[in-house]
């Protein structure tokens, strides 16, 4: 009886999938219009939209770092026409920094594929007196507590980035948290704070300026965006790798067909040539891969970001 009642209520599904996508399918972003996540989401809908013969939507859903976005999605019936463009903070920072989680990332998520790496760049406001890494380094040792460092907000990949740093390089930096990226590279070229890691794209007007200095791409690779500034690998620190990325995200329960029909779409998309030109414009990299490259990209991700939060006690 039990095995005719699950095949009852998944029958409408199975049937779905056979004719998917029948109708407009949305792409929630958990971040607002106009920033990076919503340019990525945005190039990526409009590509997927022609691989599925389908317009797809965003939607943005933003707060807690993206979660509610997330949660949003996961809480859409598993039929394949609502999708989200995820990025590293509530699938891999939250589950640590939060007291509590309204999903779980093992059981709930169906991981499509990864959209985008997009490298991160630590600048300076110019009247800190450092030229290079180096400088900054020594100059932080040498005043310990004095050199302070915006971020997007407590537990964002922009703080912890800086942990990080402080951490491997054992400085003393003080973390000042703000509500968003744009309200803290505001003050920080305003000289209220002293330094930040951020996505390339976010800085990379400031520093082509000279508003701003670039003094190292927190990433094993240079940014092509910022082709002449080294990265903390090549400068002694291969740990303090912060890049931000961004992922496809599906419910669990989603059909394993409209899950494959997504992935494909979703691949093909990030593969042409006009996706990954609106991505390099911003400073992203398309990175498409496998569900099963995913979740192992997922949970080294996780073991690095859960022994900083750790490390430095934080929790939310």
């Amino acid at each position: 009886m039990k095995k005719l009642l699950l095949a009852l209520a998944l029958f409408p599904l199975l049937a779905a999938a056979q004719t998917y996508p029948s109708k407009p399918v949305r792409m929630i972003v958990g971040f607002p219009a106009g920033g990076p996540a919503d340019i990525f989401g945005r190039s990526l809908a409009q590509g997927m939209s022609h691989e599925l013969g389908q317009q797809v939507i965003v939607e943005n859903i933003s707060g807690v770092g993206g979660v509610l976005g997330v949660d949003r999605a996961l809480k859409s019936a598993p039929d394949g026409y609502t999708m989200c463009l995820n990025s590293a903070s509530p699938l891999v920072i939250a589950p640590f920094s939060l007291s509590k989680l309204p999903y779980d990332v093992r059981k709930d998520i169906a991981l499509i594929t990864v959209v985008v790496r997009v490298p991160e760049v630590l600048a300076v406001h110019p009247a800190l007196p450092v030229n290079n890494f180096a400088e900054l380094i020594a100059y932080a040792r040498a005043n310990p507590g004095k050199v302070n460092f915006g971020s997007a907000g407590s537990g964002s990949i922009t703080h912890l980035a800086g942990e990080l740093l402080k951490a491997e390089a054992k400085i003393d930096l003080v973390h000042v948290p703000y509500k968003g990226a744009a309200p803290a590279v505001n003050d920080l070229l305003g000289g209220q704070v002293q330094m930040g890691i951020f996505d390339v794209p976010v800085l990379l007007g400031h520093i082509r300026s000279g508003k701003l200095k670039a003094l190292a791409v927190t990433s094993g690779q240079r940014a092509p965006a910022l082709p002449d500034v080294r990265t903390t690998t090549e400068m002694g620190y291969p740990k303090v790798n912060s890049d931000n990325w961004y992922g496809l995200v599906m419910p669990a329960a989603t059909p394993q067909e409209i899950q494959r029909r997504v992935h494909s779409a979703a691949v093909a998309a990030l593969k042409s040539a006009a996706v990954a030109e609106q991505f390099a414009k911003v400073g992203g990299t398309a990175s498409p891969n496998t569900p099963q490259e995913y979740a192992a990209f997922l949970a080294a991700e996780q073991e690095k970001w859960g022994r900083v939060v750790q490390a430095i006690g934080f929790k939310e």
